[in-house]
């Protein structure tokens, strides 16, 4: 039954265009940062979809939205999901495409007149980018219990504004409760936000993991001078330290190999002027791997030479853990059902791990989870120029579509 079942690619692309108009930038992509007057915009344009289904909605402490289509029975849902708050500069499908196509997936059944042995819920969760609040994944995490609400609304973000605050501001602190959600297994579609599949030209990633992801924050404090007159040798410059912090980062990536990965995407100096040596410089490096002893010995590493580093300088160096998330393993027999829907449907794909953090990896604490992921041209993400083929998001859908069948409906 589900190879014969299709979804409306049309209908997906118009939803797809519609929120996106919401928080549009001039130049193209999508600007909605978690919790604002733009993310509370596409979550009522959401709601409403979800009010138009007919199905039953509700909003948690931390603004998570789930939408349910009853069942024959009444037992946990299987749940599709994502989120649709943004980066500053965003694409259409990053988050959304998830969401999207889940509402899509229950039109469908709808569509066709069927109900499932078990609910089918679409959820979008809270601050996933974690642009505006860290960490990232702070709904879902709350979600599944790991971590505390009123921690999480305590939370203060790069404008100064707590999560609790911002909630309320929007409309979104919702009266349901959290920590004792029950769900029977977790799908999330996505766009893979790298370029293996478009450079294999793949249509389906059978996602069977996600790296694990540590974010550090050093903030290194020197002394202030005139860039002139102190010799190089009586200098305390913390903005050499953080140079030698981003460059070790990328050689420890290259030296360990594998999937190891590291990043410095925030540098901010003090007082960044021409004819000053910076007292003060802030940082991050995001260091990802898919083997959690290999993540270890990298954070090890690359703390070690930090210390060390600020030695040299004469220079004082902290650090703090912005988010920490060990690599997480997918259920076997999700993997497996969307492996075997991809297949169904002729979808040429291959097994793969996820780079980048996502709630599939939060809900796996949980629930069986899965994802699947469709191809960005030229590996394009978190960037206006994201793109995905309309065929291949609709054939991503499909697969979704038909997991979700299998799943729900069976003994």
């Amino acid at each position: 039954m589900t190879s014969e079942l299709r979804m409306n690619g049309e209908r997906l692309m118009a939803s797809l265009y519609e929120l996106g108009a919401i928080g549009a930038l001039p130049q193209g992509g999508v600007c909605r940062l978690a919790l604002s007057d733009e993310d509370r915009q596409g979550r009522d344009w959401a709601v409403a979809r979800m009010q138009a289904l007919g199905l039953s909605v509700t909003v948690d402490a931390i603004g998570n939205t789930v939408g349910v289509y009853p069942g024959l029975t009444d037992t946990p849902p299987v749940m599709m999901g994502s989120h649709i708050d943004t980066v500053a500069t965003g694409g259409l499908y990053d988050g959304n495409y998830g969401v999207l196509s889940g509402l899509e997936v229950i039109a469908t059944l709808k569509d066709a007149g069927m109900r499932l042995r078990r609910p089918v819920a679409v959820a979008f969760f809270t601050n996933e980018e974690g642009s505006r609040f860290q960490p990232d994944m702070m709904g879902s995490l709350v979600y599944q219990g790991g971590l505390a609400l009123e921690t999480a609304l305590a939370t203060r973000g790069i404008d100064g504004v707590t999560v609790g605050d911002a909630l309320r501001q929007i409309g979104y602190a919702g009266p349901a409760s959290v920590g004792d959600n029950r769900v029977d297994s977790y799908f999330e579609l996505h766009i893979e936000q790298g370029p293996v599949l478009d450079e294999e030209g793949l249509a389906i990633g059978v996602v069977d993991g996600v790296q694990g992801i540590s974010w550090t924050e050093f903030h290194l404090q020197g002394v202030s001078n005139h860039a002139g007159t102190t010799p190089m040798r009586l200098r305390h410059d913390a903005g050499y330290v953080a140079a030698r912090i981003g460059v070790f980062a990328r050689q420890l990536a290259q030296e360990l190999g594998g999937d190891q990965v590291a990043t410095v995407g925030h540098l901010v100096f003090t007082p960044n002027l021409v004819n000053v040596i910076p007292d003060t410089v802030t940082l991050t490096v995001d260091l990802r791997n898919t083997d959690a002893e290999a993540l270890r010995l990298a954070e090890q590493r690359l703390w070690a030479f930090a210390e060390q580093a600020a030695h040299e300088e004469g220079i004082s160096v902290s650090r703090n853990m912005l988010a920490r998330f060990e690599p997480t393993p997918f259920a076997p027999e999700m993997v497996e059902l969307v492996a075997a829907q991809a297949r169904l449907r002729g979808l040429p794909s291959r097994r793969m791990p996820s780079g980048a953090g996502h709630d599939a990896q939060i809900m796996a604490a949980m629930c069986p989870a899965g994802m699947i992921f469709v191809p960005s041209v030229a590996g394009l993400s978190h960037n206006i120029n994201e793109f995905t083929a309309p065929q291949d998001l609709i054939a991503g859908a499909n697969v979704l579509l038909g997991a979700v069948v299998q799943r729900a409906d069976r003994a």
